[in-house]
């Protein structure tokens, strides 16, 4: 089936990746190859790939460890009939991560699941990052889509000044704008105002934001490499959003 207008499949994808915070991981069991389900907490790497934080106790570990080969199903827990919303499978492999790999993938996967501080150090818990050969996302009637990998993962090649900045980017939005943060969840993405952001990720597509609870997604307008071109961009969105704010009679202008 193909998109309806309107509709950007890579986009959707795209979204689901960096808002799922658990998935339904498949793997093969050793021994026989039977298909085993389990339910995993997940994050996302700065291209968008799923990271696991995972036991080796596990039987989905042991499976993965005898055979790579994983699927992992994501989806947006609408309201109603879960079938109504969207949901992408990745089918792809699982690669345990290598020393360098780890600090990165720690620190973004406990910025998006603090809980797991507790432990995350624990020797048999490893991290893993899912790369996947591709997706099949079902957002609908006639929303039926395949994807490969260069349509729904974020290029990196260019942003390499603009990653090793991003948890003081983090941590300042944090430390100094929440109000800003709550303006883009209401103002800009239709959350409740009862709630209070923190950022939790950042990549050359948006930003992350969460309440514990659950996780949004600010797309910027436009890819941003560096670090000035991420505060410029923060800039225009939060103008964005006063300027919605001040039509908006729920709005009692919050600190910014």
């Amino acid at each position: 089936m193909q998109p309806t207008p309107q509709f950007s499949a890579s986009e959707l994808a795209r979204s689901l990746l960096r808002r799922s915070r658990q998935g339904a991981l498949a793997t093969l069991a050793v021994g026989s190859g039977a298909p085993y389900c389990s339910l995993v907490n997940l994050a996302s790497h700065w291209d968008g790939s799923p990271i696991l934080l995972i036991s080796r106790l596990a039987l989905h570990t042991q499976n993965l460890l005898a055979d790579s080969r994983v699927s992992l199903m994501l989806d947006e827990r609408a309201p109603g009939d879960p079938l109504q919303g969207a949901r992408i499978m990745l089918s792809g492999t699982a690669e345990p991560a290598n020393a360098e790999a780890r600090p990165t993938l720690r620190r973004r996967y406990l910025n998006a699941h603090p809980s797991a501080e507790q432990f995350v150090d624990f020797a048999d818990f490893a991290f893993f990052v899912i790369r996947p050969s591709g997706a099949h996302l079902v957002a609908g009637f006639g929303r039926i889509v395949d994807l490969k990998p260069q349509q729904f993962l974020t290029d990196l090649s260019d942003a390499h000044a603009f990653l090793a900045e991003e948890q003081s980017i983090i941590d300042h939005m944090n430390a100094d704008h929440l109000g800003t943060m709550k303006l883009y969840a209401t103002q800009l993405l239709g959350a409740s105002h009862d709630a209070d952001w923190r950022c939790t990720g950042c990549d050359p597509d948006g930003l992350d934001l969460s309440d514990g609870s659950i996780t949004l997604r600010l797309n910027f307008p436009q890819r941003t490499v560096t670090p000035a071109a991420v505060r410029k961009v923060l800039k225009q969105l939060a103008e964005q959003a006063r300027s919605a704010a001040k039509l908006d009679p729920r709005q009692n202008g919050p600190s910014i």
